[in-house]
C-alpha cells in the first residue's frame, strides 16, 4: 500500500494534470449498464489482480478502494487481513533421538552438569546415577551432549500424521531377524537328517520344503467362507456340473428350500424311497448319518490342537491324529477318576455312589402282589406305613390317646378321659362319667387368695392402724411420762404443715381445671368468631374481600384444636343437618 508522501513525490510533471478527467454523462451511463448486466449475468463479472471474479452484488462503498491505496484496477485486496507467510517444518524434520555421540570432551566445562560432564543439562536434571566422584572433580568418563532439538512448526496434516518420524531402517531390522530366525530352523533341520544318517530323508526334507500344497487346506479356497470361532464352512458357490437341489423334487408340497442359506434340510425325494439308494436325501441325512458325527469330533479336536500348538491335520496326517485323540480321551480319564479318588479319600461319601438302578429308583421292583377287587392283598406282602421322623404312639401318665384328640367349648384335651388340663393324668372311664354330670371338673380353676372384697379390706388396715396407734400412744404415755412438752408441739406442728400441704395440692389441682374450662371456652368462642367472619367474607363479592397478608400465622394450642374438632362440620354424618 503507498504512502501520501509517495504519492506526492511521484506526481506527474505536467502540471495540467494534477485531477483525473470527469467522466461524462455517457460514460456513467455505460458504467450503469455495464453493472446491471453483470448483476443480471449478461456481462461477464469483473476481475481483480489475481484473476478472481468480484461479486457484482456487492456494495460500491466495499468494492471501490480509497484513492491513497493506489489501485490499478477492481480488487478486493483491501477488504482482506493482509497475510503473512508461515514457514511450516518439512516431513523430514523430526525431534533427533540418542546424544551426540559425534563430538565428546575430554575434560569438564564450566557450567557442565557436575554429575556427568554434559553440557546440555544441570546436576539436577541429570538421569545418570549419582557418582561417588562427580566428572566436575576428575574429569573421567564425560557424557556426551545430548541433541539440541529443533522448534517444529507444522501444519495441520504434519500434526496428524502417524509415520512422523519413523525410521524405515527399523524395519530393516525386523526382517533380518525372521531371516535369522529361518536360518536357524533350517540348520537345527539339517542337523537331525545328519545325525539319523538317513539319505531318503534329506530328499523328503527338500521335498516337503518345496511342496507348498501340503497344507492346502489352511487356506480359504475361492468361493468359500471359513470362521475360525464357529468352525463352519460355507459353499457360497455351487460346482456347475451338480444338479440344484430345488431341482431335484419340482412339487411344491415337497422339501423346503431356503434360498438365502441356500441349504433344503428334509428329504425332497418321495417318502417310499430308500434315502441310501437316493443320489440326494437332505442335508440332515447326510450331517448325522455314518461316520460324519465321528468325523466332526475329529475335525474339533484338529482344530484345537492346532490353536494349541500341536502341529496335525486331519486330511494330511489322518492316524496321527487318531492317535493323539485315543491319547488324550485315555489321559482325560485318569484325570477324572484320579481328582475323584483324592475327592473321595479327603472328604469320604463313597457309599452315596453306589445307587441302584435306574428301574429301582423309579420304585420298579421284582416283588410281586397280587389285590383282590376290594383292594386287598391276595399274594406278596404288604407296603409298609410311611412313618414320621416325630415319635408316635407315645402316652405318657396312663393315657390311651394323645393330648389334641378331644375338643370341648374351645378348649383340647385327652380323649380317654376327657381331662382339659395337659400333661394330667388320666382318670379313665370315671374321669369321662364326672365330666358328663360336672362340666367344669376338668377344667383349671385359678386359686384366690383372699375373697374379700377390696373396700371391706382397706377398711380393715385403717381399724388396724388406729388399733396400733392407740396402742404405741398408751405404752409410751406410760413410759415416757417424764418426757418434755416440746416433742409434743413438734408432732402437732408437722401434722398441720401436712394439711397444709394437703390443701395446697387440692387448691392448685381445682385451679388447673378450672384454668383449661375457661381456656377451652375461650378458645371455642374464638373459633365461633372465625367462622362467622369466614362466612362473612364468602358472602362478599370476590372484588371487595380484603387481602390476608397481614395474617398472624403461629402454632395452635392444644385448646385451640379441640375447638376446631368440636366445631368442624362433617358433611358425611348423615345427622349433622340435625344439629
Amino acid at each position: 500500500m503507498a504512502t501520501i508522501s509517495e504519492i506526492l513525490k511521484t506526481k506527474p510533471e505536467d502540471e495540467d494534470e494534477e485531477e483525473p478527467k470527469k467522466k461524462s454523462r455517457e460514460d456513467w451511463r455505460k458504467a450503469k449498464e455495464l453493472e446491471e448486466a453483470r448483476k443480471a449475468g449478461t456481462a461477464p463479472a469483473a476481475v481483480d489482480e489475481e484473476g478472481k471474479d468480484i461479486n457484482p452484488h456487492i456494495p460500491q462503498y466495499i468494492s471501490s478502494a480509497p484513492w491513497y491505496y493506489g489501485t490499478s484496477g477492481p480488487t478486493l485486496k483491501h477488504q482482506r487481513v493482509p497475510e503473512k507467510a508461515q514457514e511450516y517444518s518439512s516431513l523430514d524434520e523430526w525431534y533427533k533421538r540418542g546424544v551426540n555421540t559425534e563430538s565428546v570432551s575430554t575434560k569438564f566445562r564450566k557450567g557442565a552438569c557436575e554429575n556427568c560432564g554434559a553440557m546440555t543439562h544441570k546436576k539436577k536434571d541429570c538421569f545418570e546415577r549419582p557418582r561417588k566422584i562427580g566428572a566436575i572433580h576428575n574429569s573421567i568418563n564425560i557424557a556426551p551432549d545430548e541433541h539440541v532439538q529443533p522448534e517444529l512448526n507444522q501444519d495441520f496434516d504434519g500434526k496428524r500424521d502417524r509415520w512422523a518420524g519413523y525410521d524405515p531402517s527399523q524395519h530393516k531390522a525386523i526382517i533380518e531377524q525372521y531371516q535369522q530366525i529361518e536360518e536357524a530352523k533350517r540348520d537345527l533341520r539339517a542337523q537331525k537328517l545328519n545325525a539319523d544318517g538317513d539319505e531318503k530323508g534329506e530328499g523328503n526334507s527338500s521335498a516337503d520344503e518345496n511342496d507348498e500344497d501340503k497344507y492346502v487346506d489352511d487356506f480359504d479356497m475361492p468361493g468359500t467362507k471359513v470362521d475360525s470361532k464357529q468352525r463352519i464352512t460355507v459353499r457360497n458357490l455351487r460346482i456347475r456340473e451338480d444338479t440344484a437341489k430345488y431341482l431335484r423334487n419340482l412339487d411344491l408340497s415337497s422339501a423346503y428350500y431356503d434360498p438365502k442359506t441356500r441349504s433344503m434340510r428334509d428329504n425332497p425325494h418321495k417318502p417310499g424311497e430308500d434315502p441310501e439308494q437316493v443320489e440326494y436325501a437332505g442335508e440332515n441325512f447326510v450331517r448325522f448319518s455314518g461316520d460324519t458325527n465321528k468325523h466332526a469330533q475329529a475335525q474339533l479336536f484338529a482344530w484345537e490342537a492346532y490353536e494349541r500348538g500341536v502341529d496335525v491335520h486331519l486330511l494330511a496326517e489322518p492316524t496321527k491324529l487318531e492317535q493323539l485323540k485315543k491319547e488324550y480321551e485315555t489321559h482325560k480319564d485318569r484325570f477324572k477318576k484320579k481328582t475323584q479318588n483324592t475327592v473321595l479319600a479327603k472328604y469320604g461319601g463313597e457309599e452315596h455312589l453306589q445307587t441302584p438302578p435306574v428301574q429301582l429308583l423309579l420304585a420298579q421292583t421284582e416283588e410281586y402282589i397280587e389285590y383282590s377287587r376290594r383292594g386287598d392283598i391276595i399274594k406278596g406282602e404288604e407296603k409298609g406305613i410311611v412313618r414320621s421322623r416325630y415319635e408316635e404312639d407315645v402316652h405318657p401318665s396312663n393315657h390311651t390317646s394323645v393330648w389334641g384328640s378331644y375338643w370341648e367349648a374351645g378348649e383340647w384335651g385327652y380323649k380317654c378321659c376327657r381331662s382339659l388340663v395337659q400333661n394330667s393324668y388320666c382318670t379313665g372311664k370315671s374321669g369321662v362319667a364326672l365330666s358328663t354330670n360336672v362340666p367344669e371338673l376338668g377344667k383349671i380353676v385359678p386359686v384366690v387368695e383372699n375373697t374379700v372384697p377390696e373396700s371391706i379390706s382397706i377398711f380393715k388396715e385403717k381399724d388396724d392402724t388406729k388399733a396400733e396407734s392407740i396402742t404405741s400412744h398408751c405404752s409410751s404415755s406410760s413410759s415416757s411420762s417424764d418426757s418434755s412438752d416440746s416433742e409434743k408441739l413438734k408432732e402437732k406442728s408437722k401434722k398441720k404443715k401436712k394439711k397444709k400441704k394437703k390443701k395446697k395440692k387440692m387448691m392448685k389441682k381445682k385451679a388447673k381445671k378450672e384454668e383449661v374450662k375457661d381456656a377451652l371456652k375461650k378458645a371455642l368462642d374464638k373459633e365461633e368468631e372465625r367462622l362467622k367472619e369466614v362466612d362473612r367474607i364468602m358472602n362478599m363479592d370476590e372484588r371487595k374481600r380484603p387481602y390476608n397478608s397481614m395474617y398472624e400465622v403461629s402454632k395452635p394450642t392444644d385448646e385451640e384444636i379441640e375447638a376446631y374438632h368440636m366445631k368442624k362440620r362433617r358433611e358425611e354424618d348423615p345427622m349433622s343437618n340435625f344439629v
